[in-house]
């Protein structure tokens, strides 16, 4: 199971760690916990005038599939309204589930498909994205 999902692609997004780091002054920020695996995610966002992700960072205590999965996250939503979150939700949804090949580092996760128990890895944090997100709509 371990080269199946740990290939090269997975490994060289986890060890980047492009965006990785804290917001000094997030708009919102968000933490998420898997209690199964120990995986943790937290995401910091700095929405702009217009409701666009202008700036947003990740801590990432985890394996590499969820590293790997924040910086292809962050990377992605920087720039991005936050109604398009949805749409990168459901990329990732249908590249674990087999009905899409995804766009740019998405498609990394697609070998992930057959091991059901390490999805949640991958969706953690665009979990904690959402909850950052819905927490700067309700300030």
């Amino acid at each position: 199971m371990s080269d199946a999902l740990y290939h090269d692609r997975i490994v060289a997004l986890a060890k980047s760690r492009a965006g990785a780091g804290k917001l000094e002054a997030p708009t919102a920020s968000a933490r998420r916990d898997n209690p199964l695996c120990g995986d943790r995610v937290t995401i910091d966002v700095r929405l702009d005038d217009q409701g666009r992700i202008a700036e947003i960072a990740h801590q990432v205590r985890g394996c590499a599939l969820c590293q790997a999965s924040a910086v292809a996250l962050t990377s992605r939503a920087q720039g991005r309204a936050k109604n398009d979150m949805t749409a990168l939700r459901a990329e990732i949804d249908a590249v674990l589930g087999g009905t899409a090949g995804g766009e740019g580092d998405f498609a990394a996760f697609a070998p992930v498909r057959p091991y059901r128990s390490r999805h949640d890895c991958v969706i953690l944090p665009f979990e904690a994205l959402k909850d950052a997100l819905s927490s700067a709509s309700s300030s």
